[in-house]
């Protein structure tokens, strides 16, 4: 073999093993994004959902619809209460004020859906 075909193997060689480690390095990061990122997207949102601006936010806005819902007619009423069931579906009601409440279950009741017995 002569010393060309030696050096050009030997380059070959060079550039396939620094694409190997290459490979490694990124690989082993996007395995560690794929495994952990899911898992703390879902700690921000827990977090963000406990943050009192995000619930005064989800108040404010169920008592906008509410209002909006007292001064439809029925079909619209029929609109905004399904709009309420929509953007409320993963709200803990424990968190809303009696009152609210009150209007959320009656919204559930006029929609038809049966709210669960204690």
């Amino acid at each position: 073999m002569s010393s060309t075909g030696k050096v050009i193997g030997v380059v070959v060689l060079m550039i396939v093993a620094v694409l190997g480690i290459t490979w490694i390095v990124q690989g082993n990061n996007f395995f560690m994004y794929k495994v952990f990122a899911p898992q703390y997207a879902s700690v921000q949102r827990k977090v963000f959902e406990n943050t009192a601006p995000y619930n005064m936010g989800m108040m404010q806005d169920l008592r906008r619809m509410q209002e909006e819902y007292i001064t439809a007619d029925a079909q619209h009423k029929a609109a905004i209460g399904a709009m309420i069931l929509h953007n409320y579906a993963q709200y803990d009601e424990d968190r809303m004020p009696p009152d609210l409440r009150t209007f959320y279950e009656q919204v559930k009741r006029n929609q038809g859906i049966a709210s669960p017995t204690p």
